[in-house]
């Protein structure tokens, strides 16, 4: 993603609040959360074509900056967070390093992934951004790297990854944003076939389409906006609600675990703890057929960032 929207309709929280029992929404941010041991553990991994496995639900930074984005990903680290996602454009890759060093955990046990921005598409200039964000980050590879958008010199950016790639500074190369044209137009012209496209998928865009033409690829799918940045009224929704107070669960959780049972990764973005816990609440209900159909209804098959098109 690019930037945070900021018409949001709803806080969740405030959605929560209103909709739950006062015990369920304290027990929602209090320590019997943790009555289960490792949290990391709990978040199964994905396989990616390469081999490399990788967290299917992740700790999302866009617009968590400077201190804030530093304490965010201690934060989501000590909770159990193991994917960690951020972007050149996002400017907060520093943060990130520091966030990361801060929370005390080994690099190995982490997965992070960055994005190649536009204005440093082509094979010299990817290569130095490449380099420009370990430095920034503090890290000496990164688990997965990726051509934020289709622009510019992306086959000479491929070249660039595949060689880093090779030299072992990049676990797993992919692209975010692409369509079937464009992914047919990089695999003919490479080496190495991405092992992930990084895009736009929520209720209300939910890329059935785009989904089965990955799988056959052999190219996992991953999640920006799962919650479609509360667009569209999505931690409101009421025929979201109805599907969670089965089962005492959000909105947010709802869509989480819809996006989990897809076998789509997704990388959730917030500021706030109760927040953090919550989205990481989803491994222990599932959603029926019936709940599913449901959910498939919602799709609107457009863009709700039509402004990033």
């Amino acid at each position: 993603m690019d930037k945070l929207d900021k018409n949001a309709a709803w806080k969740r929280r405030d959605f929560i609040k209103t909709t739950f029992t006062a015990t369920a929404f304290v027990s929602l941010g209090g320590l019997d959360l943790f009555a289960f041991p490792s949290l990391e553990k709990t978040i199964k991994t994905v396989t990616l074509n390469n081999g490399v496995k990788m967290p299917i639900l992740g700790f999302g930074t866009m617009d968590l900056r400077d201190a804030l984005g530093e304490k965010c990903v201690a934060e989501a680290i000590s909770l159990g967070y193991r994917l960690i996602d951020t972007a050149f454009i996002y400017s907060n890759e520093e943060a990130v390093g520091k966030g990361i060093k801060n929370s005390g955990i080994k690099r190995e046990e982490l997965f992070v992934t960055s994005k190649l921005w536009v204005d440093d598409m082509g094979y010299e200039k990817a290569k130095a951004a490449f380099y420009t964000t370990l430095n920034k980050l503090g890290l000496d590879y990164l688990d997965l790297y990726l051509i934020h958008r289709p622009r510019g010199d992306v086959k000479g950016s491929w070249k660039a990854m595949e060689e880093l790639y090779n030299e072992g500074k990049i676990k797993a190369i992919g692209v975010s944003n692409f369509d079937n044209k464009q992914l047919d137009d990089l695999i003919a012209n490479s080496k190495i076939k991405p092992a992930i496209n990084q895009i736009e998928t929520h209720a209300f865009f939910q890329e059935e389409k785009a989904q089965e033409s990955l799988n056959k690829y052999g190219i996992q799918m991953e999640a920006w906006a799962p919650f479609a940045e509360g667009r569209n009224s999505l931690f409101v929704d009421k025929n979201l609600s109805l599907i969670g107070k089965k089962y005492n669960k959000t909105n947010a959780q709802v869509s989480l675990r819809w996006l989990y049972q897809r076998g789509i990764i997704a990388i959730p973005r917030t500021s706030k703890k109760e927040h953090m816990i919550e989205n990481l609440q989803i491994f222990d209900f599932e959603l029926t057929k019936e709940d599913m159909k449901a959910i498939s209804k919602l799709d609107l098959n457009k863009t709700q960032f039509p402004e990033w098109t």
